[in-house]
């Protein structure tokens, strides 16, 4: 059960002995350990609910190994995917899912806290050799490293936690696709997060920041295409939003063609997807990772998800988060192997419009 795993989450977290900085203390080396807890990852949906804080226990965002299953499965199966690229439809990516798990079902990842110089070319390498695809959030994990003493969000210690990856030749892994793009930061538009809302003006100086450097990596930011749209500013290095879906957001094909619309007129590409663990309806009785919340049952998983890849805009679909008890679930395995193949047969769509 969720339940279960948070306390592996709570144990890990009491054992790893690292301490946040503080709002202006310097920021992480690549010898520092980084603290499991990573509120970008606490806060999944695009609500206006309040942010946790950094003391908040959360799923770990670093490259420590799943939750064990007691039931000895891993939840993921099948063959290994073809290494060369590009790979058939989009890819159908988990937050935090080990390379290891990769396969002929999950085909992607994302991973941001506790990435530094020594760990990320290996971490890509394992990648590759599964022929999967991986987002990166090279700012760390912490909302606490990239904010100013006042509490909002700092673009000078965003782009210093960044230039430290500068050092490494990622140009292979982006060529061949197996960098799918750069996850610049999350839930921008939430003032409870970042004191005031980060201006969509400060999100496209993040792209360019990141084309400066790696001018092939796309450049993805985690908020709805419709707050992106809001504001009169011309993308011209921000290539996608990024959104995901929970009940609480009504009709999924009325949702996902409302956001797509949105993308359209700025030009702008669409992550899309699921938060599986918080999203739910409660049919499932499955509890999530926030109080209150419930995963989502395998019936909602094929439901939502087969509406949302039914919209050929989408370029990739991400699922909120790994959990492998959730995971090696009989019934949720087979509902994420029916999902696979619909994106393995989505449309190519580029996250570069």
């Amino acid at each position: 059960m969720l339940a279960s795993a948070l306390l592996l989450v709570v144990s890990g977290a009491c054992t790893d002995g690292a301490v946040a900085p503080t709002a202006d203390a310097g920021l992480p080396t690549d010898s520092t350990v980084i603290a499991v807890g990573d509120t970008t990852a606490a806060s999944p949906t695009d609500s206006a609910a309040p942010a946790p804080s950094d003391s908040t226990i959360s799923p770990p965002d670093t490259m420590v190994p799943p939750p064990i299953d007691s039931s000895g499965s891993t939840g993921v199966d099948g063959p290994i995917l073809d290494a060369s690229f590009p790979a058939p439809g989009i890819v159908l990516g988990t937050y935090k899912i080990e390379s290891a798990l990769l396969g002929s079902v999950h085909t992607g990842t994302m991973h941001g806290g506790g990435l530094s110089t020594k760990n990320l070319l290996p971490l890509l390498a394992s990648i590759r050799a599964k022929g999967g695809r991986v987002v990166l959030k090279l700012c760390n994990g912490r909302d606490s490293y990239v904010l100013n003493p006042d509490g909002t969000f700092s673009l000078t210690k965003w782009k210093a936690l960044v230039d430290r990856f500068k050092v490494l030749n990622l140009e292979p892994y982006i060529a061949d696709g197996t960098i799918l793009g750069h996850y610049l930061i999350d839930e921008p538009h939430r003032p409870e997060r970042w004191g005031k809302p980060i201006p969509q003006a400060t999100i496209e100086a993040m792209a360019a920041h990141s084309k400066k450097l790696w001018p092939g990596m796309a450049t993805f930011v985690r908020v709805v295409p419709s707050w992106l749209a809001s504001a009169p500013v011309t993308y011209t290095h921000l290539d996608a939003g990024w959104t995901q879906y929970t009940k609480g957001k009504g009709d999924a094909a009325k949702w996902v063609a409302a956001e797509a619309a949105a993308a359209k007129s700025r030009g702008l590409g669409m992550v899309v997807g699921l938060n599986v663990l918080d999203g739910g309806d409660g049919s499932s009785r499955i509890p999530g990772w926030t109080r209150g919340m419930y995963a989502m049952s395998a019936n909602e998983i094929r439901s939502y998800g087969s509406a949302i890849l039914n919209q050929s805009y989408a370029c990739a679909f991400y699922m909120w988060t790994y959990d492998g008890p959730y995971f090696g679930r009989a019934d949720i395995k087979s509902a994420m192997a029916e999902l696979s193949v619909k994106a393995k047969a989505h449309a190519k769509t580029s996250c570069r419009q």
